[in-house]
């Protein structure tokens, strides 16, 4: 290999047969593809049929790092999943932070293709170039920390990395998430259902390579820059990490609130990160050489912990409305996306059901965005009257009632009673209910919103409609950091000079801004980096060149990450999603009438004037299909 920062080696692993091999990629492959989210949608293209069963032993389930992972660089603690999504039939990509993803590329391997199916429940053993197929029965149905615990002790060895399905994705919970390091998830997509549905109940990594760096002193200026600079540009997540900034979007109107209805949150305080760092914080995780340390750890020690309440609710914390046992720190703690899913869009301002919530969706491996928006959507389903209890088997949970979104979490992670209707996710759901329920979903593509608000950023808007996954918050936009110069305009300007632009403007200038910000946040997901970082796009440009050992420029890894989303495109074109599908629900566009955002809409027209400009600027028809001559300038037509 001439290539830094890889082996020169995939590793395909095929369950039905037993069989294992390694594929040696080209140098074109790594140089344009990087990792990641491209080489997913590449490697969906080449090896798996059209229209296959997303359940099936024909969907491929692969573990991608990028070419940062392993060489240490701050920030690459993170690595990519993939798949064909059960919840959507489109792309499924979806990446975690953590150690496994280091681990795994020090194993000798720059990413892992699983084929086909087992007879029987079995994991993974992969260590320094070495892969076994295991039995694991022993392991279906228990849950994510108790997993991880038996495999290193029938192991023996503490410092092994597990990656799971948990017992949702045993049980085909199509919003099910892949958990790693017990509190890690890649959890959107479905991944964990796939996961499940192959029988393959974990993989374990243990590596001790060490990962071959072309110029290590081309790449210490970078992380030195980091160093003397992460305290001050990334305060917020060394304060408090992401629910420093519950409250906040609050005040401003950004965050969902009772299924994307009402204007704010009138309890935020009560589940902002305030609260939780004065009561139930106990501590602070990171990933892999990282200082940040951004992660949330909480504990509630049951009888103790409410003889303290008096205490809390000084800080803020209201007494649980649920009879809570113990909330246990290995599955972490609740973050902004999760405080949004399981509080606010609830209407639930029980911060200690809320974390338990999370513990439960750890536990037991869910992606926290869905199975709280689909317990909201129930929820207005009940107050609607659509749903009733002999439809549900007794269970109509109402807005803020704790108890029965615990109960909720329970039911879909089990598949128990109504549980195996919601564990289908809410398109699926309000099809089944009819009576017009499905204009109370808040979903595109089958993946449910998560917590930003397009009425608040219109261009976050648009990229959830235009999102190959469904909609998603990361391979996006966020408005707010373009409305003043610096931040976000600070890192663009590198590539064209752009400046402030109102966080509702949906005009070609912010159209245009959209387009080289995807681009980076999708390189981001091939190299594979935490977007929280405050690198811009010359510095990941200088390490991508040190670590490979050949030059990249910022324009050139935007191409990378447009390459991403050209493949993943052309993945879901394949599979038949089409324009139509590329839209935005109608309630986040209809504008609220009270409220900081009172009045502000996104009309169709601006809507898809919008949408049509970025076809444009990525080389698209009019009707969202790739043209061949942007593959060929992409350079993807010798791939």
């Amino acid at each position: 290999m001439t290539i830094g920062g890889t082996w020169g080696k995939l590793l395909h692993v095929d369950l039905s047969s037993g069989k294992t091999w390694v594929e040696r990629p080209t140098d074109d492959l790594y140089l344009k593809l990087v990792g990641g989210r491209a080489l997913v949608a590449y490697l969906l293209l080449r090896d798996m049929p059209a229209g296959a069963d997303p359940l099936g032993p024909e969907n491929l389930l692969i573990f991608a790092p990028g070419i940062f992972q392993g060489s240490n660089l701050p920030g690459a603690g993170r690595h990519g999943i993939g798949a064909k999504s059960p919840l959507t039939g489109a792309l499924a990509s979806s990446e975690a932070g953590g150690w496994w993803g280091h681990e795994l590329k020090r194993t000798g391997y720059d990413a892992l293709i699983v084929h086909g199916q087992a007879a029987t429940p079995v994991y993974l053993w992969i260590r320094d170039g070495q892969a076994e197929i295991r039995p694991a029965a022993h392991l279906w149905g228990r849950d994510v920390a108790d997993v991880e615990t038996a495999i290193r002790a029938e192991l023996d060895d503490a410092k092994i990395r597990v990656a799971q399905c948990g017992v949702a994705g045993e049980n085909g919970v199509l919003f099910a998430a892949v958990i790693n390091d017990a509190n890690r998830a890649a959890g959107r997509n479905g991944l964990g259902a796939v996961m499940g549905s192959k029988n393959l109940k974990a993989v374990a990594v243990r590596g001790t390579r060490t990962l071959p760096v072309a110029d290590r002193k081309r790449v210490q200026p970078v992380a030195k820059w980091l160093g003397e600079n992460y305290r001050e540009l990334s305060g917020w997540g060394v304060s408090m990490g992401t629910p420093g900034g519950l409250t906040y979007l609050n005040r401003i109107g950004g965050l969902p609130t009772r299924n994307f209805q009402d204007a704010a949150f009138p309890e935020a305080a009560a589940i902002g990160g305030a609260t939780m760092h004065a009561t139930i914080l106990v501590g602070r995780d990171t990933c892999q050489a990282c200082p940040i340390r951004c992660k949330q750890v909480v504990e509630y020690e049951g009888e103790s912990a409410n003889q303290r309440m008096s205490e809390w609710e000084e800080a803020g914390l209201r007494p649980s409305q649920y009879p809570m046992p113990n909330i246990e720190r290995v599955y972490g703690g609740p973050e902004y996306e999760t405080l949004g899913a399981f509080g606010s869009s609830c209407g639930v301002s029980d911060l200690v059901a809320v974390a338990k919530a999370n513990e439960l969706s750890g536990r037991w491996g869910l992606d926290t965005i869905s199975t709280g928006m689909t317990i909201a959507f129930v929820m207005e389903c009940v107050e609607r009257g659509l749903l009733t209890a002999e439809q549900t088997g007794g269970a109509l949970p109402k807005w803020g009632d704790a108890a029965a979104m615990l109960e909720a979490v329970d039911m879909i992670a089990h598949r128990r009673g109504f549980g195996d209707r919601m564990a289908l996710g809410t398109r699926r759901l309000a099809q089944w209910i009819g009576h017009g329920a499905e204009a109370f979903t808040v979903e595109v593509k089958g993946q449910e919103l998560p917590m930003h608000e397009p009425r608040l950023k219109a261009a976050m808007g648009v990229g959830y409609a235009v999102a190959p996954v469904g909609a998603d918050h990361m391979m996006n936009v966020h408005d707010t950091s373009y409305t003043q110069p610096g931040d976000g305009l600070a890192r663009v300007n590198a590539v064209y000079a752009v400046g402030p632009l109102p966080a509702d403007d949906l005009g070609r200038e912010k159209m245009e801004l959209f387009y080289h910000e995807v681009n980076w946040q999708h390189f981001q997901d091939c190299a594979v980096t935490c977007m929280f970082y405050p690198y811009d796009y010359t510095h990941l440009a200088e390490a991508l060149s040190g670590i490979t050992g050949h030059d990249y420029g910022p324009r050139d890894i935007l191409a990378v990450g447009e390459r991403a989303q050209q493949l993943a495109r052309l993945f879901n074109l394949r599979e038949g999603l089409t324009q139509a599908d590329d839209r935005l629900p109608r309630r986040v566009m209809q504008a609220f009438t009270e409220g900081p955002l009172a009045g502000i809409e996104i009309t169709d027209a601006a809507f898809l004037a919008a949408r049509q400009t970025w076809y444009g600027l990525m080389g698209w028809t009019p009707e969202g299909v790739p043209t061949a001559e942007r593959l060929a300038a992409l350079g993807l037509d010798t791939l």
